[in-house]
């Protein structure tokens, strides 16, 4: 039976926004909820007012129209909230500047330098007025896209309200990404501008970017203008680049308004393209909605995680990362957003417990890994920091062992809500999470989200009590993607959820229901890549290896490993070649400039064979679940079954 690591105080539950929520709906309904499974099963059963309440009780603006939900005839597919509303994003996170006290700030960035940034709810409303003017005077309208290559700043956050308010299509990724991997995202979207920093700071060293820049901007053909942000200098003249301008030089000449316009767009208008990558092609471009954003993260910040007015919310991540748009509409719910960008470990494991304690964080987000390495590095902030403010400690990624809830509990802090949540890219926001009103339990999350309708099915696709299976939605939600871009007739949108299960949507992640209710995630059930949580597609991989003229042919897998996923490069070489150190190196360092530093394989190994079915396809799947042990499925759809003995036992693998 699972023990339970902390429990909250009644006082605590009394609190909570959740509290405040349920005595809401029960003013509203009638209905009378005992505890949070209670009011979970009733905002399942009865999505559609349970929505109407997040609207309400969060204070959405918009015009909802006459309708809350279009079943789509019992289609998920297809299903929509609010189909007649108006709404505008932007419009919800910033205009709640307007509320905040004189003494609280918008935004602290503190730099890997040291180096801190304060800005006031009032100077933060100012700057994007004059970056939306600009846009708007770059040409920008409703529906245009703009396209961020910028580190976890300001500027972005500011950039991309202001793209946000005019109705127009915000798409980010961190500039750590290689040429091609940002051609084969942007390169997609067509974006009228993009916005790059001129270089970043990692682990002391400084990072051009306008290089990188400089090769992207002539292949992007939709490219306006390019706006250069400055930040930590580069060695490579902005001038040279095509259109290029500097920041200031684009918002000179214009005044801050006293009331920014908006423009208030369809609930399902698209608000940000994000990035997915499957096992063939170039990255899915996911296509998330005003609407359905703005709904899912106020439930998620203020029930699920209990952030309120004047809070300080930190989330260790990168632009490139669903977690900081997640991250970005903590504002709407009135908290200061504490943004950091660098390595969590320079110049030494305690910068983010020195930064969030300073500012008072409550909220602290972060990955798995990072708790790991925090244990691995002896860093105990509960001996050397004042922890107090902090709340809420969140982890994502990949799953938070038991172990790790071990170490949180005695290392950080023993009086602390540990919600281990897990979603994606695909939904931007979570499936299952945690709730501030419940025990935890160790090594499990919570349970599912509120709204979300999420079980666990067997091999035959039947629901279970208790045991592993496939993780699954079984019905609408308003953050299901409005569309994958250029994606005509959603062959592609359909294909990647319900494909699998006709009208459930099937996540591709393997869980386990326990006997308390909670859940623990196993690893991927598909053979989409999660190192360090960010998910990753192997086609990504597969596009750098084939440049390179020693390889006759590879595979690629994500491998369970000490809590996490390590990707494990597979390799055939050609007759004449073989797989030495510098043969390694060269592979590593095509992958990481080609794609991204998150894409290199931890264990490169040669094999004489690469497992195919019968119509020629790769069987990533069948190589990771022998190299795991798993049984193996389909072994008669394969055209040389016997290659699998190779990737059996392999000592380097152990280790």
């Amino acid at each position: 039976m699972s023990t339970i690591s902390w429990s909250p105080t009644p006082e605590k539950i009394q609190s909570s926004n959740l509290n405040a929520f349920m005595a809401y709906v029960q003013e509203r309904t009638g209905k009378k909820f005992n505890d949070y499974n209670g009011l979970w099963q009733w905002s399942v059963d009865e999505k559609d007012i349970f929505w109407d309440c997040i609207w309400d009780f969060c204070d959405v603006k918009g015009d909802k129209g006459d309708v809350l939900f279009d079943d789509n005839g019992g289609q998920m597919f297809g299903a929509q909230f609010y189909p007649q509303g108006r709404i505008n994003y932007a419009e919800n996170v910033t205009e709640k500047l307007k509320s905040f006290p004189e003494d609280q700030p918008a935004m602290i960035f503190r730099d890997e330098q040291g180096q801190e940034t304060i800005a006031s709810a009032e100077d933060v409303y100012a700057r994007i007025s004059k970056w939306q003017q600009a846009l708007k005077d770059a040409g920008i309208v409703k529906g245009d896209r703009v396209a961020a290559y910028m580190p976890n700043m300001m500027e972005t956050i500011i950039a991309c309200m202001a793209t946000a308010s005019i109705g127009a299509i915000w798409s980010s990724a961190s500039p750590d990404f290689g040429v091609q991997g940002v051609l084969d995202r942007f390169g997609q979207i067509e974006p009228k501008i993009l916005i790059a920093v001129d270089g970043y700071y990692y682990n002391g060293k400084v990072i051009d970017v306008l290089e990188k820049v400089s090769q992207i901007v002539p292949q992007i053909k939709s490219l306006e203008k390019t706006i250069i942000v400055p930040f930590a200098g580069s060695s490579v003249d902005a001038a040279q680049i095509k259109n290029a301008v500097g920041k200031d030089a684009f918002l000179d000449g214009y005044d801050a308004q006293d009331q920014i316009s908006y423009e208030r767009v369809e609930f399902n208008h698209p608000l940000f393209i994000m990035f997915s990558s499957g096992t063939t092609g170039v990255p899915k471009c996911i296509v998330h909605g005003h609407g359905g954003t703005l709904l899912q993260h106020l439930k998620e910040h203020q029930l699920q995680c209990d952030i309120k007015a004047g809070d300080q919310v930190f989330y260790f991540t990168t632009c490139g990362w669903m977690m900081w748009n997640w991250l970005i509409t903590a504002t709407a719910s009135g908290a200061t957003l504490l943004l950091y960008d660098g390595s969590p470990f320079y110049p030494n494991g305690n910068v983010l417990w020195d930064y969030t304690t300073k500012h008072g964080c409550t909220l602290f987000g972060t990955s798995a890994k990072y708790i790991e390495a925090m244990n691995a590095h002896d860093i105990i902030p509960a001996k050397t920091h004042d922890l107090s403010a902090l709340r809420t400690l969140t982890s994502t990624g990949s799953p938070l062992v038991h172990a790790s809830f071990d170490f949180i509990y005695d290392a950080i802090k023993s009086d602390l809500h540990v919600a281990s949540i897990s979603g994606g890219t695909d939904v931007i926001s979570c499936f299952i999470l945690g709730n501030p009103i419940s025990p935890v339990y160790r090594g499990e999350i919570q349970g599912a989200g509120l709204g979300m309708a999420v079980d666990v099915f067997d091999e035959n696709d039947q629901p279970i009590k208790e045991g592993a299976g496939e993780l699954v939605c079984t019905q609408a939600f308003p953050s299901m993607p409005v569309c994958f871009w250029n994606d005509q007739g959603g062959e592609k949108y359909k294909s990647a959820y319900f494909d699998k299960i006709d009208n459930i949507w099937v996540h591709g992640d393997w869980v386990e229901k326990t006997a308390s209710g909670g859940l623990i995630i196993l690893g991927r059930s598909d053979a989409t890549l999660n190192p360090g949580g960010v998910r990753i597609g192997t086609a990504e991989i597969y596009r750098q290896i084939e440049k390179i003229d020693a390889i006759e042919d590879s595979v690629v897998i994500g491998q369970d490993w000490e809590g996490d996923v390590r990707v494990v490069l597979f390799v055939v070489m050609k007759k004449g070649w073989n797989l030495d150190s510098n043969l390694i190196k060269e592979i590593k360092t095509a992958i990481r400039k080609g794609a991204s530093p998150r894409h290199v394989p931890a264990k490169i190994i040669e094999v004489t064979d690469i497992p195919r079915t019968k119509s020629g396809k790769i069987t990533e799947i069948a190589v990771r679940d022998v190299v795991m042990g798993r049984p193996i499925k389909n072994v008669e759809a394969l055209a040389n079954p016997e290659s699998l003995e190779l990737y059996k036992d392999i000592e380097e693998l152990q280790s």
